[in-house]
This record gives C-alpha cells, sequence and structure tokens, in this order.
C-alpha cells in the first residue's frame, strides 16, 4: 500500500476512518479526565499527551484534529470538574499538561501552531486552573521518540497517553510501543495503521512469523492474498484480527486489536493499549456508546480470539444491542467456566485482570451474566450478597454455589475435532 501524504496547505480531507477514530478518542479522553480526577481531596492531577503524528491540527471541512481535540477536551473538563466542586465546597482542581506535537513535516507543524495559538491565548485568560505547556518537534517518530522520552521523565510524568496515527504500519517499531507501555506505569496508546502496510511488513521482516499465524488459523499465504482483494468480508476480518492480536499481544497487558468499521471494508485498525484492565473496561464501554464504529468477527464472551475460521461459524460484532446479546449468553456459560478454573470463588478485581484482554464486552452485560446466572453469587467483604449488577466492585467475590442447577464443577473436555 502506498502512503499518500496529507497536502495540509490545501487542507486535507477528513476520512471516515479518521472521523470515526476521532469520535472515539474525544470521548475516550473525557472519560479519562473524568475518572482520573474524581477523588474529592485532589487538587492537582498532572499528565502529558504525546502526539506522534499531529498534522496540521484542521482539515478542509474544518473539523479539528486531534491535537485540538485533546485541547478542547481539556478545557471542557476543568470548567466541568469546578463548577461541580465549586457547588459542593471543594477546592478547585488544577490540570498541568505536557503536550508534545511532532510531525515529520515542518510544514504541518507550522501551520499547527496557527491553530493551537488561539486556544492556548483562551486557555491563559479564561482557565486559570488549566496549565499547558507545549513542545513543536518536526522529525520521523522513531528519530524523534529519545527526545520526548527525555522531555517525559524530566518533567516525571506518570500519566501518559500517545497517540500514533500513522499512516502505513512501519513507522513505529514494536520495542518502542514496548518501552513506552514499560516506562510510565499509567501510560496508554492509540494506535492506528493500515493492515495492507502491516502484512506487507510482516511478509518483509518477519515471514517466519507470519507463516506461523497463518499455519496456527489454518490459511496459507496464497490464501491471504486472495483475502485481501475483499477486505469486506466478514472471514477477513476474523483472520485479520488473530494477525493483528498476534504482532502486538506483547506490547502491553491489555490490548484490544479491533478494526475500524468502514464502509469499504476493514482496512484500519486502531488499537488501544494499556497497563490497567479499567482502561480497557472504560474503552469497551466507550466502543459500545459509538456502535458500529469498530468491528470484531468471531465470539463475543471471554474467549473473543478462539475463533476458527476452519471449522466456526464466526459472527460479527459490532458494539450494538445485537451484539451486546449475543455477549450475555456466552458470558452466562463462560464466566461460571472460568471462575472454576480458579476453584469455586475469584476475587472479581482478579476476575477482570483474567478477562479484560479477551472480551469485547460491556460492563454492564459482564455484571449482569454474574449477577443473573443461577450458579454464581457475588459476595461483599463484610459477608453479604450482592443483588444488583450495578453495586459490584473489584473488592468482591465471586462464588460457584453449592447447588448448582446444571454447570458442572469439572467439565469433559470436548472430544477433539476429526
Amino acid at each position: 500500500m502506498v502512503e499518500k501524504p496529507y497536502q495540509w496547505p490545501d487542507g486535507a480531507k477528513l476520512e471516515e476512518h479518521s472521523k470515526r477514530k476521532h469520535k472515539i478518542l474525544r470521548e475516550y479522553f473525557s472519560r479519562y479526565l473524568t475518572v482520573r480526577c474524581q477523588l474529592p481531596q485532589q487538587e492537582k492531577f498532572r499528565l502529558a499527551i504525546v502526539e506522534g503524528f499531529a498534522g496540521a491540527g484542521k482539515y478542509s471541512c474544518g473539523a479539528p484534529g486531534s491535537p485540538l481535540i485533546f485541547l478542547e477536551e481539556l478545557k471542557a473538563a476543568v470548567e466541568r470538574f469546578n463548577i461541580y466542586r465549586s457547588a459542593n465546597g471543594l477546592k478547585p482542581l488544577e490540570i498541568e499538561c505536557l503536550l508534545i506535537l511532532n510531525d515529520a513535516s515542518l510544514q504541518a507543524i507550522e501551520i499547527l501552531k496557527t491553530h493551537v495559538a488561539p486556544l492556548l491565548a483562551e486557555v491563559r485568560q479564561h482557565h486559570p486552573k488549566l496549565h499547558i505547556s507545549v513542545e513543536y518537534r518536526s522529525d520521523e517518530f522513531e528519530t524523534a521518540y529519545p527526545g520526548i522520552k527525555q522531555s517525559l521523565q524530566q518533567g516525571r510524568f506518570r500519566n501518559v497517553v500517545f497517540n500514533l496515527d500513522q499512516c502505513g504500519h512501519s513507522r513505529v517499531n514494536r520495542s518502542t510501543l514496548i518501552d513506552i507501555m514499560r516506562s510510565y506505569p499509567s501510560a496508554e496508546i492509540f494506535y492506528t495503521f493500515a493492515i495492507e502496510s502491516l502484512l506487507a511488513f510482516l511478509r518483509a521482516k518477519e515471514p517466519t512469523a507470519l507463516a506461523s499465524q497463518l499455519a496456527a488459523i489454518d490459511l496459507s499465504e496464497a490464501d491471504l492474498k486472495n483475502l485481501e482483494g475483499g477486505m469486506n468480508k466478514k472471514t477477513w476480518l476474523g483472520v485479520a484480527e488473530k494477525l493483528v492480536f498476534g504482532a502486538f499481544w506483547s506490547c502491553a497487558p491489555f490490548v484490544s486489536p479491533f478494526s475500524i468499521n468502514n464502509p469499504d471494508g476493514w482496512r484500519y485498525w486502531l488499537i488501544h493499549f494499556a497497563n490497567s484492565y479499567r482502561a480497557r473496561q472504560w474503552y469497551n464501554d466507550i466502543l459500545h456508546a459509538n456502535s458500529s464504529f469498530q468491528a470484531h468477527y468471531g465470539r463475543s464472551g471471554l474467549d473473543m480470539l478462539s475463533y476458527d475460521p476452519t471449522h466456526d461459524s464466526g459472527a460479527l460484532y459490532l458494539f450494538d444491542m445485537s451484539g451486546r446479546a449475543s455477549a450475555k449468553d456466552q458470558l452466562t456459560a463462560d464466566i461460571p467456566r472460568l471462575v472454576s478454573e480458579f476453584g469455586d470463588a475469584i476475587e472479581v478485581g482478579t476476575f477482570y485482570e483474567s478477562i479484560y484482554n479477551a472480551t469485547p464486552a460491556h460492563t454492564d452485560d459482564i455484571h449482569s451474566a454474574i449477577i443473573d446466572n443461577p450458579d454464581l453469587e457475588v459476595i461483599t467483604e463484610a459477608g453479604g450478597e450482592r443483588r444488583k449488577a450495578n453495586t459490584i466492585i473489584a473488592s468482591d467475590v465471586i462464588r460457584i454455589k453449592t447447588q448448582r442447577s446444571f454447570f458442572p464443577m469439572f467439565s469433559i473436555p470436548p472430544k477433539p475435532r476429526s
């Protein structure tokens, strides 16, 4: 796939996949700030945002790019938080943010400065509790990264959000993704790429690894080439998702390998990397609030990547009500089975840690599947029993009931396929 550079001076066109990504990014970042700034005792929150491929800030239609989206949401959050705090007798909250904006195009950076300047002026004049420092850089991301890392270390930032929206795939090394996730306790990455570029990279750089992934799903190199002409086929999505997860699962504890759902096929991937199950939990819920924006093909319970295209009939999961109904059905069987693998009980927090790299399900659906399950009960720290799904917390315990309706404690393994 040949990358087409943006023509920023003429106003770059906002493609549908970018539009969808921006809406998810905006809503997730708003939720991120709300959750991270919810403690009444908290009076300051510090974070850094790194735009590896910042662009010029606006598209030809006038829509803001991701650097402006981050700034807009920071302004809105500070205002919202402090109105609430003032009304409830709490001290105001200050947010301190380092915004690092990098793009290989110096021309794009110069245009970006003209779009960022008015927002910074507004912040200084009307939002005294929001402190934003901006660093502009113009280099290939891999070349810029050591200097970016140095700035983050000097500022002692622990909360770091990277937005890496590249045109192709090969501009960010996996070793760099791993370094980001291991260097900062609360790091998160939004990583966008075109699947054709990833396949070309794997063929050239890691043919053995690619062959291994294809063998695991009983697909040949020739089959894969044929699929590239039908990227709007559901079977393609199931195959590609496994390839994507196989390429990136080691980069972070929690990796969401979902494709951007596009009318012309599943060509663009938006991956979210996180160190905490809570971040993946929020991300799943944001996707459900934007149903049809991302897509998954396979199972929707706790083993979303166990789909085998040579034997199974998978289902398209678009994070909509139909998908959620399917997920609830599968969760009803999957959750007791998982608990039994630990014994007969598991703390909810440990349960979350074990599932959120393998499910697209919404939090509410997971909780409902637990509470409504005739074979499970949820016990509080004080020894009481939860009766409502929305009251479940991480310190509770999920326990298999002594009297079970149908779920066997030790299930017989399925016979191998002939």
